[in-house]
């Protein structure tokens, strides 16, 4: 069977779009082993830490009410703690989002009085009525805590240290907060070395200061993640990378133990922290999604570099480039044009194995200022590992791509993303 003859006669797409993809398949195979060089490397790390916490079968046995004494649940944690390279670690299916695990995080940590920098720009949309830069007053954001903010943008992709310098020796900084990735930016994802380059800046002119990362999408895509370069605590989503695409909700907190257990207390009450919390059968997907973690990843980073070097080829402006590194699962492409991308966004949901016939439109979607165009057609609903794309409807008109459980369904969807927007060039 020719199968891209089968694309063209079952899914509609023009011999072009094929042509163009299967073209731009070729120039990124060097791409695609240095990738699985660093997927083998995760992989290992995560056999290890399975293997050194003598993982059972035991370890997949529900648990309800209290949940006390849940050895799968403290395992898990051990895990996840051994892999990034943490001291310790907090794994709940209790979080509902990245957000909420971030959110958790900054609560547990800080105080009224305190400030929060963030000092790689203005933290991911959701993020601001948490802290209180956006939204109403009395709402329970940390402002209405009494937690100050001070925020220092980047300059050409790059943290200011002259600013970051200024401010710490200006003001006691409590904690301040990197972003990995370019969330609904157009800036480099940060590596997790750079990060720690950035932690050593910070810590060598106020040693006291918290370093706290949003890891969201970039786990697994580096051989190490921030927490082995210094980073105090990190937090991202079980719907994302590190859940593997099985994981069905949760999220994860990694790092300095005494802080864990802050964000613990947080997490249900002080006093009772992370004894109780029934697992209810969620460790049998949380542990098989993180065995899986590395190995999907690269599916979704191969999707990416493919996805780059398509609209690249067409003449858009993309980022990361083609040939790249990449630290985390993310490809933007810039359109210039609110119809080009809508039609992305639209061809990536046809080429879904879920809710392919639905065609998605702007909407106001909670914890955003501006409408946001998703597509999402998922197993796990709102998954950022299964294929996946998004863009807030603003200028210069930047969409979001990411996952793809298999490299193979994702490159259909791509292929019926360029079909659509062939339709519009024409």
């Amino acid at each position: 069977m020719n199968k891209d003859l089968y694309i063209i006669e079952n899914f509609g797409v023009s011999k072009r779009a094929v042509d163009i993809v299967n073209a731009a398949e070729e120039t990124v195979r060097g791409t695609f082993k240095s990738l699985e060089e660093n997927a083998e490397i995760n992989q290992l790390k995560v056999m290890k830490a399975f293997s050194d916490n003598r993982v059972s079968e035991r370890h997949f046995v529900p648990t309800t009410g209290y949940g006390y004494d849940d050895d799968g649940r403290d395992t898990l944690d051990k895990i996840f703690a051994q892999a990034f390279g943490a001291e310790d670690a907090l794994v709940r299916q209790q979080w509902v989002n990245g957000s909420h695990t971030l959110a958790t995080m900054l609560y547990a940590v800080l105080r009224p009085g305190d400030t929060l920098a963030a000092i790689t720009g203005k933290p991911y949309d959701t993020l601001e009525e948490v802290i209180g830069i956006a939204g109403e007053d009395g709402n329970g954001s940390l402002k209405d805590f009494g937690i100050n903010y001070e925020q220092i943008d980047l300059v050409s992709g790059e943290p200011d240290y002259t600013a970051i310098e200024k401010l710490l020796k200006e003001k006691k900084i409590h904690a301040v907060m990197l972003q990995r990735s370019k969330g609904y930016g157009w800036r480099p994802t940060y590596s997790s070395k750079k990060i720690g380059e950035i932690i050593k800046f910070v810590k060598d002119i106020s040693p006291e200061t918290l370093c706290i990362v949003d890891n969201c999408y970039g786990e697994f895509v580096d051989t190490e993640e921030p927490t082995a370069y210094g980073a105090d605590l990190i937090a991202g989503s079980l719907i994302k990378n590190p859940g593997g695409g099985i994981a069905p909700t949760g999220g994860y907190i990694a790092g300095r133990h005494d802080l864990i257990e802050l964000c613990a207390y947080r997490l249900t009450c002080v006093g009772i922290g992370r004894e109780c919390g029934a697992t209810m059968g969620f460790n049998h997907k949380a542990y098989q999604g993180f065995f899986m973690a590395p190995h999907t990843t690269l599916q979704a980073l191969k999707a990416a570099a493919l996805c780059s070097a398509v609209f690249t080829g067409l003449g858009f402006e993309a980022d990361p480039k083609p040939e790249a590194e990449r630290h985390d699962i993310i490809q933007s492409v810039k359109f210039d044009d609110k119809d080009k991308m809508i039609a992305f966004i639209q061809g990536i949901q046809k080429g879904a194995p879920v809710d392919s016939f639905v065609n998605p439109e702007p909407w106001d979607m909670p914890g955003y200022q501006d409408q946001v165009i998703m597509a999402a057609g998922a197993f796990v609903q709102g998954s950022s590992i299964e294929l996946s794309a998004d863009a807030p409807i603003r200028e210069p008109y930047i969409a979001y791509m990411q996952g793809g459980l298999t490299y193979e369904s994702a490159k259909l969807g791509i292929t019926v993303a360029v079909d659509n927007i062939l339709k519009i060039m024409k």
